[in-house]
């Protein structure tokens, strides 16, 4: 019956009714449009051009109350809100406070599901996510998560991923930030920061820390990050102590977890001196960095890891002797000079540099000798390969210096350990001075 009403242009007909005050009547023309429409994209599109999203958002907001008039305006939005032309029209009305509110009252699943789906839709648009923060959806949606908390029901779990996936999609961002293009998004983002969203975020890691909603922790780390892209949010979520808070969750031993927790600490270093320095500072940190930069079964974790470790050390030089001496880096740090990514290769080119000219203890000089070797080797590489950027060589060619001005130090060293209690230490120690002298071991 869909093509004779289409083709008598029933529609055009039905649309005026929606002005009326009359409930039933709206219900029914509501619904008899959305019928008809249904699935068909031109004539949703006409729908949008002759002005239906203010009358639905007109009613949504004069009839909250009722039950059936909200459904059957929720289906059309739901309907309505994947095409661009309607997303446009929506960000110059107040929808959001009105969905907000129904999302609030909203007390069963399938209510649920429905505003979920129309938010969903919602957030691709930039001016419609300010709207929906600004109109508190955040804090809506970590009191639903509380609620569900530990629920093992089909609904409940469908309703907890939906409200983390939105709350992702709320605090989104284009892959033009990553490349450094500036976008409207930039503006966005610092608003959200600005009416307290960070806070409201991290009381809703902080709650599921103990829980293991790994979905919501992980939705949690991924809006924080997309928020610490902007410059001027990094400063603003370091002073009110976003890193501290984040840190208590270094505990947890499940991947995903980790590998946001990463990217989110990465991301408020990223180009920040102060925050790399307060990192760096926390041996807890460093040591699990260390750890993490050599996990075996996620690439991710590990890629972020030896990432923001980069960060760190770019940043804090200071720190080196902490990573080399309580974390007991150096052989990550040799590693790293083989990465294929030109910052990490300097980051540990330049650590190592640093740790040949201190005085890092008879431990820790023998720990650095252990992986000479391959040290030796992998700066030979870099020195050959063409391929090799001019700074990574630059950095080679810095670290062999340091190892060769730090020689005496090497030998004065050994020559004290040659007086050591352990007969083995002594043999060793003498041996190594005849290499280093250049006299043939005996």
């Amino acid at each position: 019956m869909k093509k004779p009403c289409i083709e008598a242009d029933l529609v055009l007909t039905l649309i005026p009714l929606l002005e009326s005050t009359d409930q039933e009547m709206l219900l029914h023309a509501g619904r008899a449009i959305g019928r008809i429409c249904y699935d068909n994209r031109d004539l949703q599109e006409e729908l949008v051009k002759v002005g239906v999203i203010s009358s639905l958002v007109r009613i949504l907001t004069d009839y909250a109350e009722s039950e059936p008039l909200v459904h059957v305006d929720l289906l059309a939005l739901c309907n309505l809100a994947d095409l661009d032309t309607a997303k446009e029209a929506l960000s110059k009305t107040k929808v959001a406070e009105q969905l907000v509110k129904q999302l609030r009252r909203a007390e069963n699943h399938e209510r649920l599901e429905i505003i979920f789906e129309v938010l969903q839709a919602l957030a691709e648009n930039d001016a419609l996510k300010v709207q929906l923060v600004e109109a508190g959806v955040q804090e809506v949606l970590s009191d639903i998560l509380l609620r569900l908390q530990g629920n093992s029901q089909a609904e409940d779990t469908c309703i907890v991923k939906a409200a983390s996936d939105l709350i992702v999609s709320l605090f989104s961002s284009h892959l033009s930030h990553l490349l450094g293009f500036s976008s409207s998004l930039d503006g966005n983002c610092i608003r959200m920061v600005q009416v307290g969203v960070i806070h409201q975020l991290l009381d809703l890691l902080e709650k599921h820390v103990e829980s293991g909603d790994v979905s919501v922790q992980h939705a949690a780390l991924s809006a924080l990050r997309n928020l610490a892209i902007p410059v001027v949010n990094k400063v603003q979520m370091l002073e009110e102590g976003v890193a501290e808070r984040i840190q208590a969750l270094l505990r947890s031993e499940m991947p995903p977890v980790q590998f946001k927790l990463l990217g989110t600490l990465r991301m408020l270093a990223d180009g920040q001196a102060d925050a790399a320095e307060i990192l760096g500072q926390d041996p807890m940190l460093l040591n699990r960095l260390v750890q993490w930069c050599d996990v075996k079964d996620h690439a991710g974790v590990r890629g972020e890891a030896n990432r923001l470790l980069a960060s760190i050390l770019r940043h804090n030089r200071s720190q080196v002797r902490v990573i080399v001496q309580e974390a007991q880096g150096v052989k990550l740090l040799v590693s790293m000079t083989t990465s294929e990514h030109a910052a990490l290769q300097n980051e540990a080119l330049n650590a190592l540099a640093i740790a040949s000219a201190i005085d890092l203890g008879i431990f820790h000089l023998k720990d650095l000798m252990e992986h000479e070797s391959q040290l030796v080797q992998s700066l030979h590489r870099l020195l050959q390969d063409d391929n090799t950027t001019p700074e990574v060589k630059y950095n080679s060619m810095g670290l062999l210096c340091s190892l060769l001005n730090s020689e005496d130090k090497i030998k004065e060293t050994l020559e004290q350990l040659c007086s050591h209690s352990n007969a083995n230490v002594v043999k060793e120690a003498a041996a190594t001075l005849q290499v280093l002298k250049g006299e043939p071991p005996h």
